[in-house]
């Protein structure tokens, strides 16, 4: 995994972020994508983000820090904001300007150019080469000792006329011996202390020059490193912002990953008020030039419904009154009706090479159930927009319901009850356990046991005969992540208006009997997934407690003796010998 993310944040203690996570492809050759887990624990906020490179990633984790920011800033103001009349004035000013923001959210992007700007992804950092931390060594500037001079010979010996005869020529030459001793013993002083001085100066200079060539080595060997993390920053540069290229260039292409992300690109610069989710998922379809997004609408819960703040002296209150639920049901659907065109405009405003002419739209929000205190999700308005009708709207002057419905959107009369609605398009095959298919070789002779395959083999097989089953009528079917213990193989999408829908493929090989718990484990999976029907294929039998749990549920149980027989009608032999399986994989009984 090539690169990390950094977090550049004015108050970064408030930041808690997971590991950096990659959704490898199947071969585990390439990284398809980088996921990152966001965290704020003051505003209790959470954000997973995604995209095919870090460098892309990058920017919107900057992104989301800026925004974050602006609303950590804001929360901060309130606690620190005093009671009193100036702050009621204050919180109810601001209560009508948000309220008055929400009514704008379709205007404020008709003035920002929403194409991508390509450039603002790429990294354009500089290197920051960090200075050698020690200091150079002081010069050696002391001078050389001076020498002393020598001292002075003695005078040389004149015996003089008459010394001699009177005995003192011995006498002298014992004192002048005497001080030519003396001379040369204090010449040898003088030159051993000079020598000394040398020799003293001599070593402090050498090392001096000593300390000095160990601090160029290592300074050298420093900026030797610093040039190297350079080299390696602007390799690692260049090779992200070269990925960001590649990906302009898919999406002007028409590459159907790239005009994905390019969508979710968009949607993430867009800047909503803080009540809105900005979650969303997208699938385009290129033979039909269909863009599907699903995107999540805020709470009616979240919204702005103070009209006035009053300060109670006497009590040192604030007393709060709140706009009626006319308003409040008025403002959500406004809102939703302006999500709505604020985001096809800015998807297809950005789409400069004419890749979209269809986009789908399903907005959905999450709530608690007041009947059973559980969290649901629900669908609540849906439409197909095309590029030529949508693009000849005057988004100036519509009013967003009136607009939505000419449009032929289908939403309850009021979105605030959060009623659900049958969308005019499902949106259900993007997961991230989807794992590239292959085609499993299987022995033209019949001779393969089915009961002794590798168990990730047998899923693959799976997958290929009821992908060949449901291809007449348009199906797909998708193997999911392998758990090596046979659990949920495949997803089918079936889109048989009837009996069709989610449908969940789990394979069993086994070699004995299937007990009642593996019935029971497909279909609470089935439940938990939402999905139409749940489908069991095994090699061997099914027991009576599974068929009798099974009678009165969208479940069908596969025996070996059917698996053979759809085998069979696609063109495909093998056989099932349950006892020979258990012998080959060293099974005793």
């Amino acid at each position: 995994m090539s690169g990390q993310i950094a977090f550049r944040s004015q108050n970064l203690e408030n930041i808690r972020a997971g590991a950096l996570r990659a959704n490898w492809s199947a071969r585990g050759d390439r990284i398809l994508r980088y996921y990152i887990d966001v965290r704020h624990n003051v505003l209790d906020l959470h954000k997973e983000l995604s995209a095919p490179e870090v460098s892309i990633l990058q920017n919107k984790v900057d992104t989301l820090m800026s925004q974050w920011d602006a609303r950590y800033l804001e929360y901060l103001k309130k606690q620190s904001a005093a009671a009193g009349k100036d702050l009621a004035e204050e919180l109810t000013q601001a209560a009508e300007h948000r309220r008055e923001r929400l009514r704008r959210t379709l205007h404020h992007t008709l003035s920002v150019d929403d194409t991508v700007n390509w450039d603002v992804l790429k990294d354009h950092s500089k290197f920051e080469r960090r200075a050698f931390p020690t200091k150079a060594p002081v010069p050696f500037t002391t001078k050389p000792p001076r020498v002393a001079p020598l001292p002075s010979s003695p005078p040389e010996l004149r015996v003089r006329f008459l010394q001699p005869l009177f005995g003192l020529r011995k006498r002298l030459e014992a004192e002048h011996n005497a001080a030519i001793k003396d001379h040369s013993l204090r010449v040898e002083r003088v030159k051993r202390k000079n020598a000394l001085e040398r020799s003293e100066w001599e070593n402090s200079k050498d090392s001096a020059t000593q300390k000095q060539a160990e601090w160029v080595q290592s300074r050298d060997a420093w900026n030797a490193e610093q040039d190297l993390a350079e080299a390696e920053f602007l390799t690692r540069q260049s090779e992200e912002n070269a990925k960001v290229d590649a990906l302009e260039a898919a999406w002007r292409s028409g590459d159907k990953e790239a005009i994905e992300e390019h969508a979710s690109i968009v949607l993430e610069a867009s800047t909503h008020d803080e009540l809105v989710p900005k979650q969303w998922e997208v699938q385009y379809e290129p033979e039909t030039k269909l863009l599907f997004i699903a995107y999540q609408l805020p709470s009616p819960d979240d919204l702005p419904v103070v009209k006035t703040v009053r300060f109670v002296a006497s009590s040192g209150e604030l007393k709060e009154t709140q706009i009626s639920a006319k308003e409040k049901k008025e403002l959500f659907d406004d809102l939703c009706y302006q999500i709505f065109l604020r985001t096809i405009h800015e998807l297809f405003e950005a789409d400069r090479p004419g890749h979209i002419e269809n986009i789908a739209f399903n907005g959905w929000t999450r709530s608690v159930d007041r009947a059973t205190g559980q969290e649901v999700e629900a669908t609540i308005l849906s439409v197909v927009v095309k590029k030529e009708e949508f693009l000849a709207i005057n988004l100036e002057m519509v009013d967003p319901k009136s607009c939505f419905k000419s449009l032929k959107g289908v939403s309850a009369a009021t979105l605030i009850g959060l009623t659900p609605i049958a969308p005019v398009m499902e949106f259900e095959r993007a997961d991230k356990r989807f794992i590239d298919a292959r085609s499993v070789e299987v022995s033209g002779d019949g001779g393969t046991n089915l009961a002794a395959m590798d168990w990730e083999e047998f899923e693959h097989l799976v997958r290929e005969i009821f992908e060949k089953e449901f291809a007449a009528r348009g199906g797909e079917v998708h193997v999911t992540q392998s758990s090596s213990d046979g659990g949920v193989d495949a997803v089918a999408f079936d889109p048989d208006p009837i009996g069709g829908g989610k449908i969940i493929i789990q394979a069993k090989r086994y070699t004995r009997t299937v007990g009642v718990a593996a019935v029971r484990d497909l279909y609470g999976t089935t439940l938990n997934e939402g999905a139409n029907k749940g489908i069991l294929v095994t090699t061997a039998d099914y027991g009576p407690d599974a068929h009798k749990f099974a009678a009165d549920k969208p479940l069908t149980l596969m025996s070996g003796a059917h698996l053979l027989h759809l085998l069979e009608k696609h063109g495909i032999k093998a056989t099932i010998d349950l006892k020979g399986a258990r012998e080959q994989m060293g099974l005793r009984g």
